[in-house]
């Protein structure tokens, strides 16, 4: 939809239309002024005839009957097949005897023409589920990756370019394995997620201790509240550090300094798939 000053839009199709009607301009006349086709001249005319200025507005260009749109009991088949079988578009068609577009169509209003959007289990399309609002409830979890040795690992620089570096990063650290073999160490990233903003904290840190999740969770909530977020609620999953007496007093501070307060910081643990 164009602008409203734009040519022949509300404001010029009033204009037009009242020249013709108020003004005894003929059709070809108008249509000319305005560069456009006399048939669309009376058309605007007409309408404003019958509606006045409130005609001079968009319409949808839907039209009030599709004969030709597949039917319902063809539609539930093709959902029927996609659901049970995983079938695509050719393959539909080609069972249904139908051409693989409308199949593709269907899928696609139906919201099922991505595989990736249908649960596995039970063929249902997936669903989302969000808190009603920002601090409701956020995700903790921890993810580790292996560290880069300084210079770039092996993937990057090639093995015995790769084997030097740890080497270097080891004197610089002093990290030492079995049969005094560099070790380059792990990354432990701590992530908190808000669930209805997607908003994220991350921090990365040497280990998955107890007390280092209880740190981060502290800066994490001062940090979601410097953006405006108040959190109420921690999703974890069962790691040790989530586990611990330590994180469930460490949630009961944060609750609130009065006896009982705690209770609106609700604990909730997912289970380890």
């Amino acid at each position: 939809m164009s602008h409203a000053n734009a040519t022949l839009t509300p404001i010029t199709r009033l204009r037009l239309a009242r020249l013709i009607v108020e003004s005894d301009w003929t059709y070809a006349a108008a249509a000319k002024m305005f560069m456009v086709h006399p048939r669309t001249a009376k058309k605007w005319a007409d309408r404003y005839r019958s509606e006045g200025p409130a005609g001079m507005t968009d319409r949808s260009s839907r039209p009030h009957t599709s004969p030709n749109q597949t039917p319902p009991e063809l539609v539930r088949r093709i959902v029927r097949l996609r659901w049970r079988h995983r079938l695509g578009p050719v393959q539909i068609a080609g069972q249904l005897g139908m051409p693989s577009s409308t199949v593709h169509a269907v899928l696609v209003r139906c919201r099922i023409n991505r595989l990736s959007h249908i649960d596995r289990v039970t063929g249902e399309p997936l669903r989302r589920y969000e808190h009603d609002y920002p601090g409701s409830l956020i995700h903790v979890d921890v993810t580790k990756f292996g560290n880069i040795p300084d210079g770039g690992g092996h993937r990057f620089v090639g093995r015995q370019q790769g084997r030097a570096n740890g080497v270097t990063t080891a004197h610089r650290t002093g990290e030492r394995g079995k049969h005094y073999r560099p070790v380059i160490g792990t990354a432990f990233v701590h992530t908190v997620i808000d669930d209805h903003s997607r908003l994220a904290y991350a921090e990365i840190c040497t280990d998955e201790k107890a007390a280092t999740a209880i740190g981060v969770l502290q800066r994490a909530v001062a940090w979601f509240a410097d953006h405006g977020v108040t959190v109420e609620r921690v999703l974890s999953d069962n790691g040790s550090c989530y586990r611990s007496y330590a994180w469930r007093d460490a949630c009961a501070d944060l609750g609130g300094p009065t006896p009982g307060s705690w209770t609106r910081w609700l604990i909730t643990r997912r289970l380890a798939a």
